[in-house]
């Protein structure tokens, strides 16, 4: 048993309000500078959507993840050593700057130098690449809320399992539904992108699982750009260099939560650590499709028990991260409560980063316009859902609806358990029945009520300290410490968000 601890993340699509906020904090400090004008290392997609890159999900096209032959794992992108030399010269499933955007500011020397006319001056877009005018005809988040349209939506390569009626329901614009996805580097625990990578410059690093790429290594091959199905590598056209969301970890070394994470309105945001069996990681992205969720769940190691954390410290996992694993909201909603899916499994690069699906596109609206809150909608709902229970399948659980259907009896459970207890409108034999069928119990709904609606800063990120944290809370005088976020840190026990 080789037992690693991994920095794992859970997003809370209910939650989400697509916003952004998220996206423009990790512009501002990361992706602010020339050469990365187009990178978005986070960003808030709308589903169904082309997202970005433009149909990043279409794997025939991009080739990205790893395929099962012969039940061996091998590189999409790149099935033979041959192949993967040739990629380097020409590479055909290379997303694009037309896939992107192409970088734009506009000519404000037009507005500022502008003499007297009678015509309003104007500033037209030119090209940060080429200097040159351009016409703007896509950008970050162009279909965002579906453009005010479904023409994106139409296009998005999740539909094509779904079938005709299943499409117009979801599709049509009186009763169109959509829905919020944030996306950042999954730092995967088996990463197609540092196996694709020529020059060895992408690793993980071993005591958290964060994919980083060494700047020095890197010679700009972009393999890791066609192996990452997920598009979440960036090439830097200033430096030559690939570029990657690197979970703020100059952050968590000081006890802080990534940038995106601090500022998200809406919390939905929990970070953890998680605790897995490495031996076990190929053989358990081995299996169909359909066991894929469950297989990369069996991997994962109770943190509480003795014979676990006896062996975890024989690797050489520190108390603090066992601590850590031990507070994990990710492994209450991962292993636990079983609600947190990963996105696109079946690329089987076993990603880190979670999902609780979205429940109000199933919850919008009923046959008779209004929400519905009795025994007899509960057992209906889903099923009648203008959000598809396929199409969420086909995004977090490699389309076995069984385990889509099972979050969603979870989470609506919880919903009519806390309505009886609060309004005292729905009859307790029904909600007894309600519990029964989503295979939950009381204590679990409270605890999932209370992780989801009213979390602590300190319960939805357990970050496990460091040396470096230590040496920077000795900086902070407690008598003086009011509190405040001024300093940027949130170490002490008296900082909040």
């Amino acid at each position: 048993m080789n037992i690693r601890a991994h920095v794992s993340v859970v997003f809370h699509l209910d939650k989400c309000i697509g916003c952004h906020t998220c996206s423009v904090a990790c512009k501002n400090i990361w992706t602010d500078r020339e050469g990365s004008e187009y990178m978005w290392w986070n960003n808030v997609e709308t589903k169904p959507g082309t997202g970005f890159p433009t149909q990043w999900e279409d794997q025939e096209n991009y080739k990205g993840g790893w395929v099962l032959e012969n039940d061996e794992l091998k590189l999409k992108c790149q099935k033979s050593k041959l192949q993967g030399l040739l990629n380097l010269f020409y590479n055909p499933n290379m997303p694009g700057l037309e896939d992107y955007y192409e970088p734009w500011t506009y000519k404000y020397e037009d507005l500022f130098n502008a003499g007297p006319s009678d015509d309003q001056p104007t500033a037209v877009p030119i090209s940060k690449i080429t200097g040159e005018q351009i016409n703007i005809e896509s950008g970050p988040n162009w279909d965002d809320d579906l453009g005010g349209s479904n023409l994106y939506a139409k296009n998005d390569p999740n539909l094509e399992n779904l079938s005709q009626e299943e499409k117009d329901l979801m599709l049509e614009i009186e009763n169109i539904a959509m829905m919020y996805l944030p996306r950042i580097c999954n730092h995967c625990a088996n990463p197609s992108c540092v196996a694709a990578c020529p020059s060895g410059a992408i690793y993980k690093r071993g005591e958290d699982g964060i994919v980083l790429i060494n700047q020095d290594k890197c010679k700009g091959w972009r393999a890791c750009i066609s192996a990452c199905p997920y598009k979440k590598i960036y090439y830097n056209w200033k430096t030559g260099k690939s570029e990657k969301c690197i979970l703020c970890y100059p952050r968590l070394e000081t006890g802080q939560p990534p940038a995106c994470f601090h500022a998200c309105v809406g919390r939905i945001r929990y970070l953890g650590v998680l605790l897995y069996d490495a031996d076990r990681m190929p053989e358990a992205m081995k299996v169909a499709d359909h066991s894929l969720v469950e297989s990369q769940r069996s991997i994962f190691l109770d943190p509480h028990d003795p014979k676990i954390i006896e062996a975890a410290k024989a690797n050489g996992i520190s108390d603090e991260f066992i601590d850590a694993a031990q507070n994990s909201p990710v492994y209450k909603y991962v292993v636990e409560w079983k609600l947190a899916l990963p996105l696109h499994i079946e690329y089987r690069t076993s990603p880190m980063l979670f999902y609780v699906p979205p429940l109000l596109p199933v919850m919008g609206k009923m046959d008779n316009g209004i929400y519905e809150h009795a025994k007899e909608a509960f057992f209906t709902s889903i099923e009648k859902a203008r959000f598809s229970t396929k199409y969420l399948a086909g995004l977090l659980s490699a389309g076995n609806e069984e385990i889509i259907t099972s979050v969603l009896k979870k989470l609506l459970a919880v919903r009519y358990f806390k309505r009886s207890e609060q309004l005292h409108d729905i009859d307790k034999g029904a909600v007894e029945a309600i519990m029964r069928e989503a295979n939950l119990t009381e204590k679990e709904a409270e605890e999932i009520y209370q992780m989801t609606s009213m979390p602590t800063v300190y319960e939805r990120f357990v970050l496990p300290p460091l040396q470096r944290e230590e040496a920077i809370e000795t900086k902070l005088d407690p008598e003086v410490c009011k509190g405040c976020t001024g300093c940027g840190e949130l170490n002490t026990p008296k900082r909040g968000l």
